[in-house]
């Protein structure tokens, strides 16, 4: 630093250089990005559509996981992809220090911004039940506040980094008692609490199991929260029917990806996205159709590696389009470069609220960032622990009041205007979160630029 300005690396050192030169991208060379980036964009929705979410309902009947937890593991798991191989990168290759406008931009896109689009892109209105969307913000705090504890003295020790994977294991265990733990405080704050038993009944009643991409198919059956679960005694795994995307035909085999839809505009898609198509028919197993179905898990992987490698390529694209346009590189952190890396959540959860299913996308907004903070432990306590067990990881913690700040206001609206909109995700709640994001954004930004507060920055080299 000069002067108390603080000095940030440039966002594209960490990528390769781009096939145009500054000069070729500013005399129209840029639309190329522009059409990559939106290319990649439909690239995560087909990964997301006809692989990756079709793995993990096949994991969920197997375990008997309900909605919530499926959305809070698996789904946070594969749809996080991207943010662990960024977090091993910057602990061992670019040696990057985790700036204020990754954690908060991140933190702040996933939880308003993904709860925006779901609320604003979703033409079913979903019913929340009241203790996942508890669990899942209880353990998110507990992380964040253990995350910006660590780091306020700017160095990681290995015992540190150890405790954020024993907190993530400890949540996990919650997880897998999550029935019984829900029917005890059911009993207990009934009482006392009418939204735990009103929201309860109302996600029986109105979210059904259909097929994932028949929408005019038949009812299966109705699940409530108690029909499911990983340690629950009378478990009926026959009954387990697909939830999702239309199982419940197992006699009849799905069809194939290279038929070509009856719909005009769906048509145009499809043959644009023809050779992405070709590309994962030929390199992930279809586990919808009966000769795969047994291979679901190497389904979920190398889904989940595409998830990776696409969204590589499109913050590469992102980065680039905003140098060239002149953006700051804290506006890109907390603007493109975080929502750019949550695409896949933000399909994700997009695809589940459309079909209803508002308990497994809320848990997996709030459960992907939990398993960030994991994303964090893991590259720390193996640096740490094996790798340089000489002295601890040097962080900027700089800013950490405001991202404390930011993240607890963050995760109580959403449990706060969850609660007031009457426990259900809707066009409403979509806008109200969309503002707010909006706000937390320009604010963020005005603090990142040095506007308000003490926090000057600039790029090093400029």
């Amino acid at each position: 630093s000069e002067n108390g300005t603080r000095c940030i690396l440039s966002s594209s050192s960490e990528f390769p250089e781009g096939f145009f030169t500054p000069q070729e991208r500013k005399d129209g060379g840029i639309v190329i990005y522009f059409i990559i980036i939106l290319y990649m964009f439909l690239a995560v929705s087909i990964v997301c559509d006809d692989y990756f979410l079709p793995s993990l309902e096949i994991i969920s009947e197997c375990l008997g996981l309900s909605q919530d937890v499926a959305g809070a593991t698996f789904m946070a798991a594969g749809s996080s992809a991207p943010e662990l191989v960024t977090a091993f990168l910057g602990a061992f290759v670019t040696k990057g220090d985790i700036g204020v406008s990754t954690i908060l931009g991140s933190a702040i896109y996933n939880l308003l911004g993904i709860s925006a689009a779901c609320g604003l892109f979703s033409s079913v209105v979903s019913r929340l039940s009241c203790w996942p969307l508890f669990r899942d913000c209880l353990a998110y705090t507990i992380s964040a506040a253990a995350v910006l504890a660590m780091i306020s003295d700017s160095r990681i020790y290995w015992y540190e980094s150890a405790s954020l994977l024993l907190i993530y294991g400890c949540y996990i265990l919650v997880l897998c008692f999550d029935i019984k733990i829900n029917q005890y405080l059911m009993k207990k704050f009934s009482p006392c609490c009418t939204c735990f038993t009103k929201a309860m009944e109302e996600s029986t009643e109105q979210q059904p199991l259909v097929g994932w991409r028949d929408e005019s198919g038949p009812l299966i059956r109705q699940q409530s929260r108690t029909d499911s679960g990983i340690f629950q005694d009378e478990l009926d795994y026959s009954q387990l029917s697909t939830s999702l995307h239309g199982l419940d035909e197992i006699s009849e085999d799905h069809p194939n990806v290279f038929t070509m839809p009856e719909a005009d505009m769906k048509r145009i898609l499809w043959v644009l996205s023809l050779p992405i198509i070709t590309l994962l028919y030929l390199t992930i197993p279809d586990c919808r159709r009966q000769f795969w179905r047994n291979w679901f898990m190497v389904t979920f992987l190398i889904s989940a590696a595409w998830i990776s490698a696409i969204t590589y390529v499109l913050v590469w694209m992102v980065t680039i389009a905003g140098e060239t346009l002149g953006i700051p590189e804290s506006v890109m952190g907390l603007t493109l470069l975080a929502a750019g890396t949550s695409v896949p959540d933000t399909v994700a959860s997009v695809l589940v609220a459309r079909k209803g299913n508002g308990d497994m996308a809320m848990s997996n907004i709030v459960g992907s960032n939990v398993f960030d903070m994991l994303c964090l432990g893991i590259p720390w306590f193996i640096k740490t622990a094996f790798i340089n067990t000489s002295g601890p990881i040097e962080v900027n913690s700089s800013g950490l009041t405001y991202t404390a700040i930011s993240l607890i206001c963050s995760v109580g609206f959403i449990f706060l205007a969850v609660h007031l909109n009457g426990w259900k995700i809707d066009k409403k709640l979509g806008t109200i979160c969309l503002v707010l994001y909006l706000v937390f954004s320009v604010l963020s930004i005005l603090y990142e630029l040095g506007i308000i507060g003490n926090n000057p920055t600039r790029v090093c080299g400029n």
